[in-house]
């Protein structure tokens, strides 16, 4: 099977998801409690990119991300996913502010690995 453009570049945006994710985890265990929301928020948006890629749909500003995780929802039956993502979302504040528990970090990024495993099920493979 051929890969094209689009496929590379939606590859690439799930294993960067990936990436963060781990990297999330390894902020949280060192206490770096904004960097480990930064991380797991960019997961999260990755793990978006990717599908809205090989779509073809633009995702080049957080409404586009937003109203992306709403069409997956519909498609997957799932109003989950989009209080899933505004967890996702929670963190990516928490890096600016800097105000949330560890306990709520470490529940934000058990929702965007959630999250992520979600939206695996839309990814084309």
């Amino acid at each position: 099977m051929q890969v094209n453009g689009r496929d590379r570049q939606a590859e690439k945006y799930l294993q960067t998801s990936r990436v963060f994710l781990r990297q999330a985890d390894k902020e949280l265990e060192a206490g770096d409690l904004r960097q480990a929301s930064e991380k797991a928020w960019g997961a999260a948006a990755q793990a978006v990119k990717a599908i809205a890629e090989q779509r073809g749909w633009e995702y080049y500003t957080h409404a586009h991300l937003f109203q992306h995780v709403d069409q997956f929802s519909a498609e997957l039956d799932s109003a989950e996913l989009g209080r899933l993502f505004r967890s996702a979302n929670s963190l990516h504040i928490n890096f600016y502010e800097g105000d949330q528990t560890e306990s709520a970090v470490r529940g934000g990024i058990e929702d965007v690995r959630l999250f992520i495993s979600r939206l695996d099920a839309i990814f084309a493979r």
